[in-house]
């Protein structure tokens, strides 16, 4: 059997993009509601039933949500251009850190139906 735990959580953000398309919109600050999901695959522990201990996850994402919350992500080091590419690029790099068995990362924009996810190779 393979198992899979995935934890969501959202981020408020602001940024600036430039594209070919929609120039004038992107190029000024705006932002937008991002909901991100973070999978983790594995087989649960013996002893404790579990493939990670939630609480210990959910630290985790706290301080990669601390990140990006209420951020100019232009500003933030590390993530590159504020697509949402990016995003899931960041987070998957944050989290393997201390969760190698990280098997995807997914972000999304609900309100305009935008969604991107990177998986592990």
């Amino acid at each position: 059997m393979k198992f899979e735990l995935s934890q969501r959580f959202y981020f408020e953000a602001a940024h600036t993009l430039h594209r070919e398309i929609g120039q004038e919109g992107s190029r000024r600050i705006h932002g937008h509601t991002y909901h991100a999901q973070i999978f983790i695959c594995g087989k649960p522990d013996a002893t404790t039933g579990m493939i990670v201990d939630l609480g210990f996850f959910n630290q985790e994402i706290q301080r990669i949500k601390d990140q990006l919350d209420h951020r100019f992500l232009d500003e933030v080091p590390g993530l590159g251009a504020a697509t949402l590419e990016g995003l899931c690029a960041y987070i998957y790099r944050a989290i393997f850190q201390i969760f190698p068995n990280v098997s995807r990362v997914r972000v999304e924009r609900q309100a305009s139906g935008d969604r991107c996810e990177v998986t592990a190779d």
